[in-house]
């Protein structure tokens, strides 16, 4: 994994806004719709080109393939492994069901996704490893494109959930106890957690179980249970990745994609232990959004394990606000100030389209964001160099 050697890389955590052409056809082949194998080929391919370019013209230094195939980050998994069927009640985050007129209100406004949340009826197995490798196919086309056309990013990274979101959002109806979901998930997406490695991606862990898990799939548990379960995701997945070497993986914790109170999160200072031990090199999290921001200071508290990235948020994901770079800037150095500059890369508190056909940020500003990131890095890079001279 590259680190930043002579200025502040830039990246983001995945998702990134989906035309309504992409969205037709991936919601199309959600419903059974007879969706032309050769349409579906073209748009989404056309779109991983198109993703991939305005990263890069965006001056995004480590890109990714925006998840163009992929409804969500947890439920396209349905489609590569066996034992999910079906569809799932929603049970709102703790935060949410205090306010139950914003839930409300949301719900009404087109505020809330809308996709099938598959369970667990059965056995857990490896089904169909061709969406995967079609990702990989669609990938390496539209790099070698930018490329081709003068504008080579420095890295490439590809998404995967964690056995602990899938968990978190498909309800087990099958396996006798939390545990042996767990592992059932864990050693069949082992396999695709092992492809993307090989096919030369740095793989990203999807995990937001860690923060996310705490006020939804652990809301009724009191905190030393959700950190007992919690330690066990990370010793499921270190299981999964034990063919992986570390500084080919990275992986992302957030409490959300969403705008709502948050006020049930689980701090930092509780979440950062647990995410350390974790064997992915660089670790990605929020840090911008006003119920987080103040919590860099758990990670000057923290002993970071010399060999760590930190890829803090330095967007906030779900407000129409472009952050000045003055701002990008000084978040950057404070993180900076606690590992060094080369163990920093700039991110994203999460990714901009969680699900297809959702998103609350104008695509169009989503990129004028990440724009802004990169000028902001660039501050940052001046200052800290200028600072060693």
């Amino acid at each position: 994994m590259k680190h930043s050697t002579d200025r502040i890389l830039t990246t983001h955590v995945g998702s990134l806004p989906r035309s309504k052409a992409v969205t037709d056809v991936v919601f199309g082949r959600e419903r059974g719709d007879a969706i032309d194998a050769a349409d579906f080929e073209s748009v989404i391919s056309h779109a991983v080109v198109e993703v991939v370019l305005r990263q890069r013209e965006s001056q995004v230094d480590v890109v990714s393939d925006g998840e163009m195939s992929k409804i969500s980050y947890a439920t396209y998994i349905k489609d590569r492994l066996t034992g999910f069927d079906g569809d799932s009640s929603r049970d709102p985050p703790a935060d949410l069901e205090d306010y139950p007129q914003f839930l409300a209100k949301l719900a009404k406004s087109g505020g809330t996704p809308s996709y099938r949340r598959p369970r667990c009826v059965g056995e857990i197995t490896p089904k169909d490893s061709r969406p995967l490798q079609d990702d990989l196919r669609w990938f390496d086309g539209a790099l070698s494109t930018a490329v081709d056309r003068g504008n080579a990013p420095t890295e490439a990274f590809m998404n995967s959930a964690s056995p602990g979101v899938i968990a978190l959002f498909q309800p087990n109806e099958h396996y006798p106890s939390h545990e042996r979901y767990l592992e059932a998930i864990a050693e069949a997406m082992r396999l695709e957690y092992e492809a993307i490695v090989a096919a030369g991606y740095v793989l990203q862990i999807d995990a937001p179980d860690l923060g996310l898990g705490g006020h939804t799939l652990f809301k009724h548990r009191p905190l030393e249970e959700y950190k007992r379960l919690a330690e066990l995701h990370v010793e499921v997945l270190n299981h999964a990745l034990r063919n992986c070497p570390s500084d080919r993986l990275r992986m992302h914790i957030c409490w959300g994609n969403y705008e709502g109170p948050h006020h049930h999160d689980v701090p930092m200072d509780v979440v950062l232990p647990i995410a350390l031990k974790a064997k992915p090199q660089a670790l990605l999290f929020e840090a911008s959004n006003p119920r987080h921001a103040h919590e860099w200071t758990c990670f000057r508290d923290t002993v970071i394990p010399a060999d760590k990235i930190l890829i803090p948020g330095v967007l906030d994901s779900v407000t129409n606000f472009i952050e000045h770079p003055m701002l990008v800037a000084e978040r950057i150095e404070r993180f900076a100030s606690i590992v060094g500059r080369d163990r920093v890369i700039a991110g994203t508190d999460c990714g901009f389209s969680t699900f297809a056909g959702f998103g609350v940020i104008d695509p169009d500003i989503v990129y004028a964001k990440l724009r802004a990131m990169a000028d902001g890095a660039r501050i940052a890079s001046e200052r800290l160099w200028a600072s060693r001279r």
